[in-house]
């Protein structure tokens, strides 16, 4: 039996793929279509997510081919991108060598992405920290999976394999080390630190969770109680989105009075995610706090978040003037480029919880295999609160009621960098996760 092993440190993984004994091929592996032929509700399940679409995406076809790519060709510190990202993004393109592959509109088999038959078919991975796509695969062995006395009916062997049960299993897409070295996605290492972790909940709990069905209803397969739900639902997901961060505002001045200043306190909560808020891809996204008061004339007053005073703080509240990704510039060819707006739709003084990405010039930058280094890392962490304040001073003739409410929003993708790359807006729209309001009873004079 053939054995094709990807191997792990990352001298090798960001070149090419060290492969044991002959290449494989696109034939060595089943496409989506002969799986759903059996597999019918687990296929249509995996369809709709953006799982199935990590090569055809649109964001990131234009990352790709558009800047990553191109910047393979320029720079020989970051050379191993041009196979590099299509290690998780098109696996089967990767380890048969069809590098880099033609655009999704030529439909060759790289359109297949993180394809059922590609995860059913890794025996593990090499080394001990899941990443960079270390993952050992047989493309010509038994179809990997999870449960035991459990038969094809002569389709294919059924392999029992642990390792699908584990954290692990989906680190070794889910972490990341760029070629300055850096953790620029560490989504299963944020984990295993997590409550989440230590209390033994995996990755598959969330996003694969059990329930009664049939896998395979198109074959000879029964009903089981826990059947691994193929939804991997995640932040592209707004169901799964909402409600992932709690906001909760209030107070310390109901009974401030027009002239008076009056304060309030937002309190935001990783209350569900076992990793970061944001993760992954980090760089992309953007998850802030936008704090609004209107009267009963419903006249809107924006308020700002007072800062902490910690440092390169400027980078976590919203400016209209700040401009970031000028290295955009660099991997587009484009000359002088000033970059864009670093905060794009949110609005000025607004809080974002974020982690910059900064490239070897020290500028924010949306390509994480160009990151050099971090700037302040104000994200959420599992279960971790934080408080932030707003100061006000009530307007002379204010009309009160005043409500004052608290919206946390996620796009993922900073609007800037989608408008000037033409990224459809469903791809980055803002999509508000929680809301909460408070109400000043202002009395009249």
């Amino acid at each position: 039996m053939r054995r094709h092993l990807i191997l792990a440190s990352l001298l090798v993984c960001w070149v090419s793929p060290a492969v044991a004994e002959e290449k494989p091929t696109y034939a060595d592996f089943e496409t989506n279509d002969v799986c759903a032929e059996c597999h019918t509700d687990i296929a249509a399940q995996y369809e709709q997510s953006v799982m199935s679409k990590s090569f055809t995406h649109k964001w990131d076809e234009v990352e790709y081919y558009e800047l990553a790519l191109p910047h393979s060709g320029k720079d020989e510190k970051v050379a191993g991108i041009k196979g590099g990202c299509m290690g998780c993004h098109s696996p089967l393109a990767f380890i048969t060598g069809d590098i880099p592959p033609k655009r999704p509109a030529e439909n060759t088999r790289a359109n297949d992405g993180v394809s059922c038959d590609l995860c059913h078919s890794i025996t593990g991975m090499e080394g001990d920290v899941p990443f960079n796509f270390n993952f050992k695969v047989d493309g010509k062995g038994p179809k990997q999976g999870t449960r035991e006395g459990v038969s094809s009916g002569g389709e294919h062997e059924i392999a029992v394999n642990p390792f699908l049960e584990t954290a692990e299993f989906c680190g070794v897409c889910h972490n990341e080390k760029d070629p300055y070295d850096q953790w620029v996605k560490a989504t299963q290492l944020e984990w295993k630190e997590s409550p989440q972790g230590k209390a033994g909940i995996v990755c598959q709990d969330c996003h694969m969770p059990p329930a009664e069905s049939n896998p395979a209803p198109g074959g000879d397969g029964k009903v089981h109680a826990d059947t691994r739900q193929h939804l991997f639902n995640g932040s592209h997901d707004n169901a799964k989105l909402k409600g992932s961060i709690e906001v909760l505002i209030h107070t310390t001045t109901p009974k401030a009075k027009a002239g008076d200043t009056a304060t309030f306190m937002a309190t935001v909560t990783n209350a569900k995610a076992g990793h970061m808020i944001p993760s992954g891809s980090a760089e992309e996204r953007v998850v802030w706090l936008d704090v609004v008061a209107v009267d009963a004339a419903g006249k809107k007053y924006p308020l700002a978040v007072d800062p902490k005073g910690f440092e390169n703080e400027d980078m976590t509240i919203a400016s209209a003037d700040a401009l970031a990704y000028q290295d955009l510039g660099e991997l587009q060819g484009i000359k002088d480029f000033k970059g864009l707006e670093r905060d794009g739709q949110v609005p000025a003084g607004d809080r974002i919880f974020r982690l910059p990405y900064l490239d070897p010039k020290g500028r924010m930058t949306v390509a994480q295999w160009n990151t050099a280094s971090f700037g302040p890392d104000y994200r959420l962490a599992p279960l971790e609160a934080k408080n932030e304040t707003y100061t006000w001073i009530l307007p002379r003739g204010v009309n009160g009621p005043v409500t004052v409410t608290a919206t946390v929003y996620y796009s993922r993708l900073v609007s800037s960098v989608a408008d000037h790359l033409d990224i459809p807006k469903e791809e980055w729209a803002a999509v508000e996760v929680s809301s909460n309001s408070v109400t000043l009873n202002i009395p009249k004079k």
